[in-house]
């Protein structure tokens, strides 16, 4: 199997692959058309990326079946180009969560205690404890969380060690899952901004996150309340944000930005970073030795299973729901051709096959196929199955849905 690598990865990754006996192309500069080129020449199996986006002429290039997110999201690959070629994306959720709400905390203290100024002031030699003396402290204000996946669930014991009350909100978040994490639960993102003294972001990037944090947040929030994004700045209305630290005094620590660099460095030039309350950071949250580690092992993890069994773990883009409205069940002595001429069978119909799976029982004598169809298959051509392979020992269809 051939992986193409076009973004920064572990060593110990690479070698992995290599050990499973996989074509290495460790390409870490690759962007744009220099990247469409290297998959038309590489030809690789499998892509692997980190910030790198990967667009519908990157897709189209070679024979690409799996483009693997080396992290969390996955907004810089165009899911939808993907699928429309039956090329797999993954993902690695969860492996970057510790470092994440790490630096969130980092990001709270910051704020509270003015460190970033305070280094500062000492580089140009400068004392003032009389001014960096003032500082509200933590224990016993309130965290408010908007989203409880896997970084957000790291956040709260951190906060219970630091002394703050947590209130949350999650789309899945229950009465009996809020009482189990020791959280308080809220009904919407805006009642956990006028809850909280802090309010720490920690959602993915989709549709329906995006510009989820607007005005209407910011009002709710307290005036001098700290604001921390790590998870995406389209989550959030910038301009919204720059008018709430500019009226309230909203402090904010921020990770991402609505305008990196598409490389790791450099000119950067975004008006919010620039603002006085504001302590930004580079897109660094996921930037461990720890988490990249974890993050490695997960791809190559992925690439394996996908190898060995042509399945992917953590895959984002396989339907939820297709079009099948009946199934077919097929019992069957496990023997050559069954399938096949009962598939001949349903081609003949025009009808459209969805979905199939065919699981063989221990002893590998017999099996059963679930063959979804996307409209009813006509009685005589169930009966001329049935009758034209002795092989088979049951067959129903069944009404999926209306």
């Amino acid at each position: 199997m051939r992986v193409l690598i076009a973004d920064e990865f572990e060593q110990s990754g690479r070698d992995r692959l290599r050990d499973l006996g996989c074509e290495v192309s460790f390409q870490p500069a690759l962007k744009d058309e220099a990247l469409a080129v290297a998959i038309d020449e590489f030809l690789p199996d499998v892509l692997v990326v980190r910030s790198t986006k990967v667009t519908e002429a990157h897709l189209s290039a070679g024979a690409l079946k799996l483009v693997v997110r080396a992290g969390a999201g996955y907004n810089t690959i165009d899911v939808g180009a993907a699928s429309r070629r039956g090329i797999y994306v993954s993902n690695c959720p969860g492996k970057n969560s510790v470092a994440v709400a790490e630096l969130a905390f980092g990001l709270i203290l910051s704020l509270d205690r003015r460190i970033a100024d305070n280094v500062a002031a000492l580089r140009k030699g400068q004392w003032n404890k009389k001014e960096f003396s003032k500082a509200r402290g933590l224990y016993g204000r309130t965290l408010g969380l908007i989203g409880l996946g896997q970084i957000g669930r790291e956040m709260v014991p951190r906060a219970q060690a630091f002394g703050l009350p947590v209130v949350a909100w999650s789309r899945s978040l229950t009465p009996e899952r809020a009482e189990e994490l020791g959280v308080t639960g809220a009904d919407s993102p805006a009642e956990v901004a006028a809850a909280a003294d802090i309010v720490s972001v920690h959602v993915a990037l989709n549709g329906q996150t995006r510009g989820l944090i607007g005005a209407a947040f910011f009002d709710a929030m307290r005036p001098g309340a700290f604001f921390i994004n790590t998870s995406r700045a389209e989550v959030v209305d910038q301009e919204a944000l720059a008018a709430a630290v500019r009226e309230k005094k909203i402090r904010a620590g921020l990770d991402v930005f609505a305008k990196e660099p598409a490389t790791s460095t450099g000119e950067f030039a975004d008006e919010i970073a620039c603002l006085d309350l504001v302590y930004g950071t580079h897109h660094i949250g996921a930037s461990t030795e720890q988490a990249q580690e974890a993050i490695a092992a997960e791809t190559v993890r992925i690439i394996q299973t996908f190898d060995e069994t042509g399945k992917v773990p953590n895959v984002v883009n396989l339907a939820k729901k297709t079009p099948a409205t009946y199934s077919l069940m097929v019992r069957h002595l496990d023997r050559p051709g069954v399938l096949a001429g009962v598939l001949d069978a349903i081609s003949a119909t025009r009808i459209n096959v969805q979905e199939m799976e065919n699981v063989v029982f221990e002893g590998a004598q017999a099996a059963v196929a679930h063959i979804n169809l996307e409209s009813e298959l006509p009685v005589d051509v169930i009966e001329r199955i049935r009758e034209g392979n002795e092989n088979i020992l049951e067959l129903n269809l069944i009404r999926l849905r209306e």
